[in-house]
C-alpha cells in the first residue's frame, strides 16, 4: 500500500513539496487549497512530468477534506506568507484562525496522521494546532531548525569556501530573531568552529555577523522577493523530516517540538535535536550547552512564551 502525503495550502511551498516528493517517489499526494483550481493546476502539471522524471505516485488537488482522509503525513503551510515590513508576530491573528479551521478538518479525516506545520510564526502555530486538534504530542511538529541550520551551514560554507557536506551544525530555540545558533556542537571538516577562530582562520565578529544574518535569513529573501517569502528551503526542510517517519529514518533532526521538562522547559513548543521514526518524534535529544548556549536558549524560549501568550490574548480557547 503506498504511502499519502496531504499538502495543506498549495502555495510555493506546498507545490514545492509536492514536486520533490514526487521527484523522490516517496508517497501518492494531495494538494489541498481553499483555491481548489491552484491546487488541481499544480497536482496536473507535476504529474505531467512524471514520463520525464520516471516517478510513478498519484498527484491530485482538492478543496475539500474528505479527499485527504487517511493521510500517513500532512504537512501544513497554509497562512498568509510574511510581507516586507511585516514581523512574525503580525501574522499572528491571521494565521491562527486559518490554523484552527485545518485542525478542524484534519482531525476527523487523518486522526493517525503525522503533522507537519511550516506556517509563522511557527513555533506558536504548531502548538495552537496541536491543542485545537488534539493530536498526540509527539505526531505534531514544526519545521523550523532544518531550515535554520541549513541557512547558517549555507553562509559558513560560503565564506570558509569549504563543501556544506564538511560542515556540522544545527540552531535551536524558537524560529525567528531569538533562534540560538549551536557554535559549540559546529565542526567544520572535524574542527571545532571555536577553534578556528583561535587560529585566525575565522574572525569572532565575522562568525556573529553570520549567525545574525541566519537569524534574518527569511527576511532578507522576502526583502528580495518582494511578493512572497522562501519556498525552496524549507519545501526541501519538511521533505526530510517526511521521509524520516515514512521510512522510520530514525534521523537526528532539529524540530519544534512539544517540551516537558527537557531543556528546563515545559509545557512548550521549541527547536531542539529530536529522533524521527515511525511513532513519529521518538526521543528528544537533550545536549550539553555551553552557559552562553544555555542563557541564549532561555532568552528563545522566552520570546516563544511571550508570543505565546499574545496568542492566548487572541483566542482564550487556547
Amino acid at each position: 500500500m503506498r504511502k499519502k502525503i496531504t499538502l495543506i495550502g498549495a502555495g510555493q511551498i506546498g507545490g514545492t513539496l509536492a514536486h520533490l516528493i514526487a521527484l523522490k517517489d516517496l508517497a501518492d499526494v494531495v494538494l489541498f487549497d481553499v483555491a481548489s483550481g491552484i491546487a488541481k493546476g499544480k497536482a496536473l502539471d507535476i504529474a505531467q512530468s512524471s514520463p520525464v522524471n520516471k516517478f510513478n505516485i498519484k498527484l491530485s488537488g482538492t478543496d475539500n477534506y474528505e479527499d485527504t482522509k487517511n493521510s500517513d503525513v500532512i504537512i501544513i503551510t497554509a497562512g498568509v506568507p510574511r510581507k516586507p515590513g511585516m514581523t512574525r508576530d503580525d501574522l499572528l491573528g491571521i494565521n491562527l484562525k486559518i490554523i484552527k479551521q485545518v485542525a478542524e478538518g484534519i482531525k476527523n479525516t487523518s486522526p493517525n496522521a503525522f503533522v507537519i506545520c511550516i506556517t509563522n510564526p511557527l513555533d506558536v502555530i504548531v502548538m495552537a494546532l496541536q491543542k485545537y486538534s488534539g493530536f498526540p504530542k509527539n505526531k505534531v511538529v514544526g519545521m523550523a531548525g532544518i531550515l535554520d541550520s541549513s541557512r547558517f551551514i549555507y553562509f559558513l560554507s560560503q565564506e570558509l569556501n569549504i563543501p556544506v557536506q564538511k560542515i556540522d551544525s544545527f540552531v535551536l530555540g524558537g524560529h525567528g530573531d531569538s533562534m540560538v545558533a549551536m557554535l559549540g556542537s559546529t565542526k567544520v571538516d572535524g574542527k571545532k568552529i571555536t577553534d578556528l577562530v583561535k587560529d585566525g582562520k575565522i574572525k569572532k565578529e565575522r562568525l556573529n555577523e553570520i549567525v545574525e544574518r541566519t537569524k534574518k535569513g527569511g527576511a532578507e529573501i522576502v526583502k528580495h522577493l518582494e511578493k512572497g517569502s522562501a519556498f525552496y528551503a524549507p519545501a526541501a526542510s519538511g521533505v526530510e523530516m517526511a521521509e524520516s517517519y515514512l521510512k522510520d529514518l530514525k534521523k537526528q533532526l532539529p524540530c519544534a517540538a512539544f517540551l516537558n521538562g527537557e531543556y528546563d522547559t515545559k509545557d512548550l513548543y521549541a527547536g531542539v535535536p529530536v529522533i524521527i521514526g515511525s511513532n513519529g518524534v521518538e526521543k528528544i535529544v537533550e545536549l550539553n550547552l555551553s552557559s552562553e548556549e544555555k542563557e541564549n536558549f532561555k532568552k528563545s524560549i522566552n520570546s516563544v512564551q511571550e508570543l505565546f501568550n499574545a496568542a492566548k490574548k487572541i483566542d482564550p480557547s487556547l
